[in-house]
């Protein structure tokens, strides 16, 4: 008797926990009432998480983070994302460091594909860019100042890969539907919008979370900029200065408006970092963040 009862109970408990979890998943988009686009997608337990540093600074640097993202991923079974940049056009003095450039970047990505099997995100910021880095890349990134670029968006549609349109600075989450619509009429069919705060006077920016909610009435993908969200821009004496200690506090609001993804650049030390040190998050750092976000 006693046994049978403590099976029951077991399955009740069971039956309860997958009722709990339904309802974690479901709940943001009821509250919002954000249409069900894809069923596949909303039902994945996992986030989509990006991680790496902001760019491509030594082949050292990028094996010391892919070794870290390997054992998160194998650790939590998830599928983080391997980000860095291969050419940052867009610093705020000339005389601050870019990357290694088209070619030899994208080379150097394609090794952290080939020797650790992670997926690999990089951004774009010309047309001409796209198909080389489609070659490489799974995803594709649009840089927030450039989102509004119709034949950037036409170029890294037509790679066939997935797309992530950074949101600008000066729009709102609504206004994002017509790069999306750019897009998918390019023939993109896995497009993921991604949430990096607003213009909030001069070198600050200032994060509205209702944006989150707007964007997933487009496509079921919002991902959360955690740390380009805390920068200061152009606030550092010719660079861009930020405070990485609200970047974890950024992810666990965007998951609470219902994110369906996380982006975060991490350093082993971002103090000597070549782009975006302060509001980069220590690498040691990321599975303190990542285990909150998956609990």
């Amino acid at each position: 008797m006693l046994p049978d009862l403590i099976l029951v109970g077991m399955k009740t408990a069971a039956k309860l926990m997958v009722f709990i979890k339904w309802v974690q998943i479901f709940l943001p988009f009821l509250a919002f009432n954000v249409p069900l686009h894809d069923i596949n997608q909303i039902i994945d337990m996992n986030p989509v998480i990006i991680a790496g540093p902001c760019v491509i600074e030594s082949k050292e640097l990028l094996e010391t983070v892919a070794e870290e993202l390997v054992r998160l991923n194998r650790k939590y079974a998830i599928d983080i994302i391997f980000k860095s940049s291969f050419d940052k056009a867009n610093r705020t003095s000339v005389s601050s460091f870019r990357g290694p450039g088209l070619e030899n970047g994208l080379q150097m990505l394609a090794d952290i594909k080939s020797k650790y099997g992670l997926r690999i995100l990089t951004d774009i910021h010309e047309s001409s860019q796209a198909q080389a880095a489609g070659e490489v890349a799974d995803v594709l990134q649009i840089p927030a100042f450039l989102c509004r670029q119709t034949d950037l968006l036409v170029a890294a549609a037509k790679t066939g890969k997935t797309v992530n349109i950074k949101k600008a600075q000066f729009l709102s989450g609504t206004d994002m539907r017509y790069p999306f619509e750019k897009a998918r009429d390019a023939g993109a069919t896995d497009i993921w919008l991604t949430e990096r705060g607003n213009m909030f006077g001069y070198n600050n920016l200032v994060v509205d979370f209702r944006n989150i909610a707007d964007m997933l009435a487009i496509t079921p993908t919002v991902i959360m900029d955690c740390t380009h969200s805390v920068q200061r821009p152009g606030a550092g004496d010719g660079k861009t200065s930020g405070d990485r200690r609200f970047a974890p506090s950024m992810a666990l609001a965007a998951k609470a408006f219902g994110a369906t993804g996380y982006f975060f650049e991490v350093h082993p030390d971002p103090e000597r970092a070549l782009s975006d040190g302060p509001n980069m998050l220590y690498l040691n750092q990321l599975e303190e963040t990542i285990s909150k976000l998956l609990s």
